[in-house]
């Protein structure tokens, strides 16, 4: 009696939730491939230097890696048996959803030009997010760089952006990336978070419920005490200045409203700015299968399905909320996709556990998000011959005026008339600069493709689209 092969899930993302979902769905039944476009698995979050620096402490710039061993050794284990396929270097450009299952392009190779496709009964997203950048001027400096950037490049570089920083912006990014670049030994000149302590407190409840996430914000805390870090909370960055790289920058405390406060800005020396306001979903290639997405986040049942079926998601593509929260999104995907390919019904207590983790962090982060959302005023300070829309040279002016003048009402519009966000990032720097300047409401951008592809490819692709339905033509005409 042959033994019934395995379901095939492709899971599209090495981070902490894609990691959990392929233990999860590996351990119960389901051959897995994990794509990623990194050399080695992790994500943002448990990214390892480069084997060639051969560090001789990996571990230092990480405060988890106890969970990421845990999740690495798991990892070898699932692919010495044969359970886990691990794809590196795919750079995952569209899925498709076919009669008989699902299509997941990528791209491979130095250049990203050598098309590769995995085919699979079901996929899980688990595409993480992106950092959310507010334009002020200077930001396009040498020396301006996002937190989330300073961050990897001392994680996997092992190399500071700089030697004197300030780090500033809002959300909790900013705490590790302030005390790890201090611990690396840059001179960090201030940490500005623009969020006040009354909002912190006005969501106190809230946030009391995770006590383990406070006591991880007092360690911060005491590490910023320790290298003398300089806190500036309710402040935001008003400038950067310098000629050809970045020398310095004026922060100024806020009022109540959100505005700069008058008489209050101050200069800081420095020749790295890591800045940073929150971080936005990837929902490209959710939105490219038809997904439903609320707001900018893909949308999810319990199980973490989305509305399409075979394709669930998890992590920080169905909402912001850190590895923990990616992991049990993760853990309860794989179990349920583990279930449902193999004909089951899956039951909510194999991850009880991990469904009580998810509502308690949702709740926490929920809050964390709304306290540390940006200034409400943050568009008075940039000036007319700000650059917003980097790829195209566009400035907040041209945006200001595409509204006033021109009668855009949307952001579509907006677009139409002055090429924000039709360069090479496809509006992900600048579509939140762009609504917050027009007044329009923050949505996930449309996009046909979650990178650009070239030309050769796509036709090529085309090409095998038409292979196989002459083929499947042939069949049916051979049967009549």
């Amino acid at each position: 009696m042959t033994e019934r092969p395995r379901p095939h899930l492709a899971v599209v993302g090495a981070g902490p939730a894609g990691l959990a979902a392929t233990l999860a769905a590996a351990r119960h039944g389901v051959r897995v491939t994990l794509i990623d476009a990194a050399p080695e698995a992790g994500g943002q979050f448990y990214r390892q230097p480069a084997a060639g620096l051969k560090a001789l402490r990996p571990q230092a710039p990480h405060h988890h890696r106890p969970g990421w061993l845990r999740l690495r050794d798991g990892l070898d284990r699932e692919l010495e048996a044969g359970h886990v396929v691990h794809l590196r270097d795919r750079h995952v450009w569209f899925v498709e959803r076919r009669p008989e299952g699902f299509t997941v392009h990528a791209l491979l190779g130095p250049e990203q030009e050598r098309p590769q496709e995995v085919r699979a009964d079901a996929v899980l997203l688990a595409t993480g997010g992106y950092e959310k950048v507010l334009p002020f001027p200077g930001w396009t400096l040498p020396g301006v760089v996002t937190a989330g950037g300073a961050q990897a490049m001392l994680k996997g570089g092992l190399v500071l952006p700089g030697r004197t920083a300030v780090v500033a912006g809002t959300g909790l990014l900013l705490l590790p990336v302030a005390t790890g670049l201090a611990a690396a030994g840059a001179r960090v000149a201030a940490l500005v978070e623009s969020a006040g302590p009354r909002a912190f407190v006005r969501r106190s409840p809230a946030l009391a419920t995770r006590p383990a996430k406070l006591a991880e914000g007092a360690r911060y805390a005491g590490q910023l005490l320790r290298h003398r870090v300089r806190t500036l909370v309710h402040h935001t960055v008003v400038e950067a200045h310098g000629d050809r790289r970045l020398e310095a920058v004026t922060v100024a405390a806020l009022d109540a409203e959100g505005r700069v406060r008058p008489g209050t800005r101050r200069r800081l020396d420095c020749d790295t700015l890591a800045v940073g306001h929150g971080m936005l979903p990837h929902t490209d290639l959710a939105q490219g299968l038809g997904c439903r997405v609320d707001g900018v986040a893909v949308h999810v049942d319990d199980e973490q399905r989305t509305d399409v079926p075979g394709v669930w998601a998890a992590g920080e593509a169905t909402g912001v909320g850190g590895a923990d929260l990616a992991l049990a999104e993760g853990h309860i995907a794989g179990r349920s996709a583990a279930a449902r390919l193999s004909g089951s019904q899956p039951d909510p207590r194999d991850w009880a556990r991990a469904a009580g983790t998810r509502a308690g962090l949702r709740r926490f982060f929920a809050a964390v998000d709304e306290a540390c959302a940006p200034p409400a005023h943050w568009a008075e300070q940039v000036t007319d011959d700000t650059v917003v829309c980097r790829c195209e040279e566009v400035p907040a002016g041209a945006v200001r005026r595409a509204v006033t003048e021109l009668g855009a009402g949307d952001v579509r519009t907006v677009k139409l008339l002055t090429r924000a966000g039709m360069g090479w990032c496809q509006g992900r720097m600048c579509g939140p600069a762009v609504a917050g300047l027009t007044g329009c409401p923050e949505t996930a951008g449309s996009r046909p493709f979650a990178r650009p592809v070239p030309l050769g490819v796509l036709a090529r692709a085309g090409g095998d689209d038409e292979s196989r339905s002459e083929r499947r033509s042939g069949q049916q005409s051979e049967h009549q």
